[in-house]
């Protein structure tokens, strides 16, 4: 596959516009700028007139119209030009995470210290400075926190040249990011304390909404975007042309869509009349404008563009929901972080850290339309597609008895969107896993005396059958001693059991790395509603 191009931004800015309790600019003259919005909505030509309170006046036909600095970044010889000072917290990385969630993030930051945040976009593209004023605005400065969006790559080099306290990354950091950084004398950027999962992302094939193809495969997007499909029509659609929509290199949410439709590494080319739009905002309002387009942007992305199921390579089809996310069953998925050098964590970044990663913030994510580690629970009744795979008739007796034990087992259940999922061969949780621990035990402390709860294991089909079943019990009653461990009351108001079905009911296909890690499981089934 075409090499991503990574030189957008190099150079990250850790300084802002600061003087007194306000951005002030240096004179300009009365030119022509234009301001311009992130997401297109505003693109105003006029003559400067000034800049004050935070706020753009420029001279047009229609008079002077004034313009909020958090709403547009300016345009033009003519636009001031701030002083700088340090920033107390600097962010740099994901384009991802600082456009679509770090707007809503500071303001839920800023309501958890009880005070009003002041937004300023500066002139470099991508950058913003949030100021955080106490007592809801009327008190004194308590910080500013300078966003940078460049993409992912840079947040590690950013890291590594100490000129961002914060990285925001959407895919995790490569072990030979890690080393440099380690070496760097940045600590360990996998440990708990430096490598933060804030959100899950769900990567979603859009299409018009009038478009009738509900469900694509893997495959298919695999050849509609190399130019093999071209006419909706070999999908049971319209007899339309498809309009393939993309990105400039570089942009994050294309490389986690092109590694997993073309395959990580693999030399595909896409097609040469792809229409490639700036953002994920622009890419949501062609599609909605086009009956025969088709485009892919992160699940808080959507703006009324009809979300495509997806069909992986053995025929599981998810759903671009909200559970189906938080599981991170989806077919095409991805995990946000902000990582932190252990050398450079002052108490300003920790305590933005240490909101952003509690329950405190979930709410926040949620608005802003990404997947929060907040826990939801789903029915399992016959109707579910869990129930239809299992009532399929198969050969072996032996398999299909256990199969109608598991049917048996979940339908009385409801379940938890928390899953905990383990290294090959291993007793080990992964990263996100420790995380949920600590969410999932506060969510059972508060359910009802007396209400069953079940850990439930799976794994994937490496080995023998019987094999796998027994790890897969071992590995629930391991996450049940856990949790019970971590809890103040010792979870007395529920009740525990535990249970595996081995390598039943697969979440993936088990012919690739990432398809068994999903596998191997461990879900949590609560007793029905009433």
């Amino acid at each position: 596959m075409v090499k991503m191009n990574k030189l957008r931004c190099r150079n990250l800015l850790s300084t802002v516009a600061l003087i007194g309790a306000g951005l002030v600019p240096t004179g300009s003259l009365a030119e022509t700028v234009t301001l311009k919005s992130a997401d297109g909505t505003v693109n105003l030509v006029g003559e400067f007139v000034e800049f004050t309170d935070e706020t753009y006046i420029i001279k047009t036909s229609l008079g002077n119209l004034r313009i909020s600095a958090s709403r547009v970044r300016c345009e033009g010889d003519a636009c001031p030009v701030f002083e700088t000072a340090a920033a107390d917290v600097s962010f740099a990385g994901s384009d991802t995470i600082a456009v679509g969630l770090m707007p809503l993030l500071m303001t839920g930051f800023s309501d958890f210290r009880d005070a009003e945040v002041e937004v300023t976009n500066t002139s470099q593209n991508g950058q913003v400075i949030n100021k955080l004023i106490g007592d809801q605005g009327f008190g004194d400065e308590l910080g500013t926190y300078l966003v940078t969006a460049t993409g992912s790559d840079e947040a590690f080099q950013a890291l590594l040249d100490k000129t961002t306290q914060i990285g925001m990354a959407s895919r995790r950091i490569t072990p030979k990011e890690a080393r440099a950084l380690r070496d760097s004398g940045a600590g360990n950027m996998v440990s708990p304390t430096q490598e933060h999962v804030v959100a899950v992302d769900s990567i979603i094939a859009i299409t018009h909404p009038t478009n009738p193809v509900n469900t694509l495969s893997i495959d298919d997007l695999n050849r509609i975007y190399t130019g093999q499909a071209t006419n909706w029509s070999e999908f049971g659609g319209p007899d339309l042309k498809i309009a393939v929509h993309g990105y400039e290199d570089g942009f994050d949410t294309q490389q986690v869509f092109f590694n997993r439709i073309f395959g990580e590494g693999s030399n595909a080319v896409p097609v040469s009349d792809i229409e490639i739009v700036e953002d994920s905002n622009q890419m949501a309002l062609q599609i909605n404008e086009d009956p025969a387009a088709i485009g892919f942007v992160g699940f808080a992305f959507q703006r009324g563009a009809k979300a495509v199921q997806i069909a992986n390579e053995c025929g599981i089809v998810t759903s671009p929901d909200e559970f189906s996310a938080k599981t991170e069953e989806y077919a095409i998925q991805r995990r946000l972080y902000f990582y932190n050098r252990s050398d450079n964590t002052d108490e300003s970044t920790q305590e933005f850290l240490d909101y952003v990663t509690s329950a405190d913030s979930d709410a926040v994510i949620a608005k802003s339309g990404f997947i929060s580690l907040g826990i939801i629970r789903t029915t399992q009744d016959l109707k579910g597609a869990r129930a239809r795979s299992l009532m399929e008739p198969v050969a072996d007796p032996y398999q299909s008895s256990q199969m109608r034990e598991m049917l048996g087992a979940m339908i009385d259940q409801d379940r938890l969107s928390t899953t905990f999922r383990y290294r090959t061969g291993s007793s080990k949780l992964d990263e996100k896993g420790l995380l949920d621990m600590a969410r999932l035990t506060s969510y059972l402390e508060t359910l009802p005396q007396g209400t069953r709860v079940s850990f439930v294991g799976f794994t994937d089909e490496d080995g023998a059958f019987d094999a796998n079943r027994r790890l897969s019990i071992a590995r629930a009653e391991q996450v049940a001693a856990d949790i019970k461990a971590s809890a103040p009351s010792g979870l007395s108001n529920i009740e525990i059991s535990t249970n595996g079905f081995g390598e039943l009911s697969p979440a993936a296909c088990n012919t690739t790395s990432g398809g068994k890690a999903l596998n191997r499981r461990v879900e949590v089934w609560v007793q029905a509603s009433n």
